[in-house]
């Protein structure tokens, strides 16, 4: 059992579409990237957030998750992100949980912004995933996932959520009040990581990738509109001791989601 991981978070400048751009700038902190147990990278980190599906999907399970597995098996890091995917006549925006020598589970986005109609050009997941990893359990979502609470509910005992983003600076006050939400209600680590710089479309990003505590704690914070690798230590002792001495789970609703 792991008590303690270190994890990463790299906000990155997102090359516009641009998959073996992207894939050779994770690359490039391949000494960094050894150092830590898990590595999270922004949504959609091989293309930025686009619509141009037909352009750039890649069959499942593509060349970018096999590039990144590769990494993943040299660094012995689980290694996060999502991919455009084309997969059975259809296309997802994938969230991939990619660990060392082991078989890649995914999560396809469950909730699609349909103020920027990505409903019109991919298909909503049905599932949620947790993942365990080193006796940790997680939860990966995507984005605007982080909008809606039901679906990121701790009814299913993990320890730590994360959400990968690309979400642009005018609601940045918005992302950061929400991740910490997700972490108080749920007594959760909360890990979520956004990019930076402006993408094809002219939006632009601050960042503010982020790291709560389960107590609502602030435990990183990266600088606004700068490319960075941010790295936090995280504890399950601590999780677990504030959990059985303030026990609010216990009283949660019980509920069923429907997908339909």
């Amino acid at each position: 059992m792991s008590n303690k991981l270190k994890i990463g978070l790299f906000q990155a400048d997102l090359h516009w579409q641009a998959a073996l751009k992207n894939l050779e700038k994770v690359e490039t902190l391949e000494r960094d990237i050894k150092k830590l147990d898990l590595l999270i990278l922004p949504e959609m980190f091989t293309t930025g957030f686009t619509m141009s599906v037909q352009n750039v999907a890649e069959n499942w399970p593509g060349e970018s998750v096999k590039r990144l597995q590769a990494l993943s098996d040299t660094c012995d890091t689980a290694i996060v992100c999502s991919i455009v995917i084309r997969e059975n006549l259809k296309y997802y925006n994938r969230l991939v949980f990619i660990k060392p020598n082991t078989k890649i589970e995914y999560y396809d986005k469950r909730h699609l912004f349909t103020m920027g109609e990505e409903h019109k050009y991919y298909s909503a997941g049905q599932n949620r995933l947790v993942v365990e990893y080193k006796s940790w359990r997680f939860m990966p979502l995507v984005c605007y996932d982080l909008r809606f609470p039901v679906w990121s509910r701790n009814d299913v005992n993990y320890d730590a959520l994360i959400y990968v983003a690309n979400w642009p600076d005018s609601r940045k006050d918005v992302w950061k009040t929400l991740l910490k939400a997700r972490a108080l209600e749920n007594q959760s680590y909360v890990f979520g990581v956004n990019r930076v710089g402006k993408d094809g479309m002219g939006l632009r990003y601050s960042g503010n990738s982020l790291a709560f505590s389960p107590k609502g704690e602030m435990l990183a914070d990266a600088e606004e509109y700068k490319e960075n690798l941010l790295v936090v230590e995280v504890e399950k002792d601590s999780l677990m001791s504030f959990r059985e001495k303030f026990p609010v789970l216990n009283d949660k609703d019980d509920f069923e989601i429907s997908t339909h």
